[in-house]
């Protein structure tokens, strides 16, 4: 699969995601105010990946400052991580890796411009490299909660398309296919922009894993007729008490899931868990522009014109309706995660 998004010949190269799976585009962002219209655009989506893209836009920023002042860099490289922390204000992820490249270029004061600008680079290559190992090893713990014949249901797109590779929810997956189980995924559509339609059920015919397509107000009927085992979907963000902002839908299908007796799961590294935020409430909700609902993917009216309407991109799973959140380090209870971390 073409990765998400890669630092290659000084530019941060992104899988445009946004014309999934019609074309596979590829852009190549040459200065940081492209990349932080890359995420906000959705052409880079998933927070674990808009981490990693924030990180590598900061990277490419400072490579864009010539003078050898390094006062002016520190100027420079603030308003930098400024306009790229403004593009998402849900996904905890992109302030997590701003805030610890922003410690390697106020840090070291005393290094030069071209020292401070190959740190920034080093840090947020290992950021990449250290997505890729998390996911891995979250898939790990918890490819145990999925038993050989499995139906799995999923919400919107939590594969390597949302991280640097491998993915979360799909991490999950991936680790129990590749212990030899056999299982299939039902992929909620995700309306209204069709993550789970255009970029889960793409991603899992790219590796061969069995998936079936539904429309979101089908999950209800599916775990009536008791074709679904578990729910495993991804997080934008994990309050301290464990309330989860994932995609919008994903309260509908937790509540759903409490209904019929199916354990709910998230699939998310550490550092989507937010300490600083103590529940759902804290949690900023990004509101979008109005088209994503008024019209299909392609710009094809499908709404009276000028009707009013509510578009926001995520809600507030509480965490009573949780079973587990499956990091890099096991499968953690929702209700204990300060002592749990600070084990």
């Amino acid at each position: 699969m073409v990765p998400t998004v890669e630092w290659k010949d000084n530019q941060v190269r992104i899988l445009d995601q946004s014309v999934l799976p019609e074309d596979v585009r590829i852009l190549d962002c040459t200065n940081y105010t492209e990349v932080a219209e890359a995420i906000r655009e959705l052409k880079v989506r998933g927070a674990p990946a808009i981490g990693v893209t924030a990180a590598l836009g900061i990277a490419l920023g400072a490579k864009q400052y010539k003078p050898k002042d390094l006062e002016g860099f520190h100027r420079h490289m603030d308003e930098v991580c400024e306009v790229l922390s403004a593009t998402r204000p849900t996904a905890v992820n992109l302030f997590w890796a701003v805030d610890r490249m922003k410690r390697v270029f106020t840090g070291l004061p005393q290094k030069s411009v071209e020292e401070c600008q190959e740190d920034l680079l080093n840090e947020a290559l290992a950021i990449l490299e250290e997505d890729v190992r998390v996911n891995q090893s979250l898939g790990k713990y918890g490819a145990a909660i999925i038993q050989d014949g499995d139906n799995i249901l999923t919400h919107c797109n939590a594969g390597a398309l949302a991280t640097a590779g491998y993915g979360t929810a799909l991490g999950v997956v991936r680790a129990a296919w590749e212990e030899g189980k056999r299982l299939r995924v039902f992929a909620d559509e995700t309306r209204p922009v069709l993550q789970g339609a255009r970029l889960t059920a793409w991603e899992l015919q790219q590796d061969g894993i069995p998936v079936t397509l539904i429309t979101d107000n089908m999950a209800g009927a599916l775990m009536q007729k008791q074709g679904i085992q578990c729910c495993v979907v991804g997080a934008d963000r994990i309050a301290a008490n464990g309330d989860v902002a994932n995609k919008i839908g994903t309260y509908s299908v937790a509540v759903l899931a409490k209904a019929h007796g199916i354990p709910f799961y998230v699939a998310a590294p550490i550092s989507t868990i937010d300490l600083e935020t103590p529940n759902g409430k804290g949690i900023p909700i990004e509101e979008r522009d109005a088209s994503e609902v008024t019209q299909l993917h392609g710009g094809r009216m499908i709404a009276p014109v000028g009707v009013t309407v509510w578009n926001p991109a995520f809600d507030v799973t509480p965490a009573n309706l949780i079973t587990g959140i499956i990091t890099e380090r096991g499968i953690l209870s929702p209700h204990e995660l300060p002592t749990q971390l600070a084990s």
